[in-house]
């Protein structure tokens, strides 16, 4: 895997009128995608060599590998390098979107270009907070896909969760235990700690259990959406509220001629995601 990273003009006005592209280089190795697979307990036989992958499969791969002086107290990447310093303590994952051309191809070498997009300020209860659009061009042999991540910094606070006020109809669901958010957490190299350590998100973090990955709420929903209504070419979500490690988790879709509007929440009537999918392909 080798990693570079280079100013390019047309940055937001905080980058000071540049903006870093960072680009990775790494072999889609079909043994990562196997083990994604067994993690997940993903239906069918895992991908092999020359196999495409499924959607947001890319997120195991072209890792940010930084040693542990480069992270901050909640084990994610210190602001400052590539996405700014805003002096606010706790990142969120809020939601994004992907457009997909044609899918990766294990086996191969890929490329990912990521820039930030833009830069928004806006204020809530806690205080200011800076919402941050990565876009993340996938490449093999051509534009495989365009994701864009919407992160939010904040203060520390306690979050509460929102409820959707009806009882959920789905089609499916799932429980994550604490072996599948390690999994996870280690194939996409996040070391977030709200995902695995539990008593910092009792203690620090507010949270009564450890958070489900918000990109693996959006792949289970991906596949849902190509399960009911077949392929697409754009996916969009947003993070409502947090999963929490070993709650039953629903997932369910309503399938219209032109799109797939589709939900993830909790028994109790809770909304942790919303997506849709649009540009349904023969």
């Amino acid at each position: 895997m080798r990693m570079t990273r280079q100013d390019v003009p047309g940055g937001p006005a905080e980058t000071a009128g540049t903006m870093t592209a960072v680009t990775v280089d790494d072999r889609i190795d079909p043994a990562r995608a196997a083990a994604l697979h067994a993690a997940l307990q993903w239906p069918g036989t895992a991908p092999g060599e020359a196999d495409p992958l499924p959607h947001f499969w890319h997120q195991i791969y072209f890792w940010d590998a930084r040693p542990p002086t480069h992270l901050g107290v909640d084990g994610h990447v210190k602001p400052g390098a590539f996405i700014p310093d805003f002096g606010l303590q706790q990142r969120m994952w809020a939601g994004g979107s992907l457009e997909s051309e044609k899918p990766l191809i294990a086996g191969r070498a890929g490329r990912r270009i990521s820039r930030i997009e833009e830069i928004a300020e806006k204020h809530g209860q806690s205080g200011p907070l800076k919402f941050v659009t990565v876009r993340h061009e996938i490449v093999q042999d051509g534009l495989c896909a365009v994701e864009r991540q919407q992160l939010v910094y904040r203060n520390a606070t306690r979050l509460r969760t929102a409820s959707s006020g009806k009882a959920p109809s789905h089609c499916e669901s799932f429980i994550c235990d604490e072996v599948t958010l390690f999994r996870f957490s280690a194939l996409t190299f996040n070391s977030h700690r709200i995902h695995y350590d539990a008593d910092y998100c009792r203690q620090i973090a507010g949270y009564p259990a450890p958070v489900v990955h918000g990109p693996l709420l959006a792949m289970r929903l991906a596949r849902l959406a190509v399960a009911t209504g077949g392929e697409f070419r754009r996916f969009t979500y947003r993070a409502t509220g947090p999963a929490f490690c070993g709650e039953r988790i629903l997932l369910w879709a309503d399938t219209t001629d032109d799109r797939i509007e589709l939900s993830a929440g909790t028994a109790d009537g809770r909304v942790c995601m919303t997506a849709r999918a649009e540009g349904k392909q023969a």
